[in-house]
This record gives structure tokens, sequence and C-alpha cells, in this order.
């Protein structure tokens, strides 16, 4: 028995299984790195204007630890020194803002005598640092 002759088929390799697999893993990428950026704002349209100018603020960080022990900018202290070192450390013609970073389990009492200290100097704002969740 004779078979008849069969023209052969030129090898091929398919790229398009590949060519989709590597689209997936881009758009992976893509999708995953626009959820690093952070956006702690509403996203506005400011006006411009010709004498707009960048305002420094002074940054001063006031820390309440487990056992309700006051520092400033990392350096122990005590509440009745609060207020008069702050205001050494404010300069004239800027607004600070001081952000208030106290731990879980301090009692809410401390955390109150601080802010009332803070809250009796003119020209501060005032914040307190959380955890995001």
């Amino acid at each position: 028995m004779q078979l008849p002759n069969e023209p052969e088929s030129r090898l091929e390799i398919n790229i398009v299984p590949m060519i989709d697999v590597i689209f997936s893993i881009l758009a992976f990428f893509i999708i995953s790195t626009l959820f690093l950026t952070r956006s702690e704002g509403l996203d506005v349209n400011l006006p411009k204007a010709a004498t707009a100018q960048a305002q420094k603020s002074a940054e001063i960080t006031v820390t309440i630890d487990e056992e309700g022990e006051i520092s400033l900018n990392r350096k122990p202290l005590e509440l009745q020194a609060l207020q008069e070192t702050i205001q050494q450390e404010i300069a004239p013609g800027t607004e600070p803002l001081v952000i208030v970073n106290a731990d879980r389990s301090v009692d809410h009492g401390r955390v109150v005598e601080v802010m009332d200290r803070l809250r009796q100097l003119k020209g501060i704002k005032l914040a307190i640092a959380a955890e995001r969740q």
C-alpha cells in the first residue's frame, strides 16, 4: 500500500498566547503601581495667582508616651515648661504646625491637658497623629 505524499507543513511557533500572558503581567504591574501612591486630600484645581508664595510651616512634634511622659521634638519636657519651650521654637511671622503623638494607652485626661496648654498659644495649628487602618 502506497500512501500519497503529503506536503510537509512548516513548523511554527504560535506567539499569540505568549503575547496574551505578557500583556496580562504588564496590566498587573500597572494597576498595582497605582495603589502605591497616597492621596491624602481631595483633588481640586487651585486658582493661579501671580503673587503666590510657598508658605513655610515649621513642624513641632509633641509626644506623649505610654507612661504619660512628654517630649518635644524627642527631648523630654515637663508639662509646665511646654508652652514656654514651644514659644521659643516658633519663628516670628510663621504659623507652626504642632503634631501631638499620643500613645493609645495614655490616659485621655493627660492628652487633654497637653492639648489645652497648646491651644492657649496664639498662631499655631494643632494636629493629632493617627495611623491609617
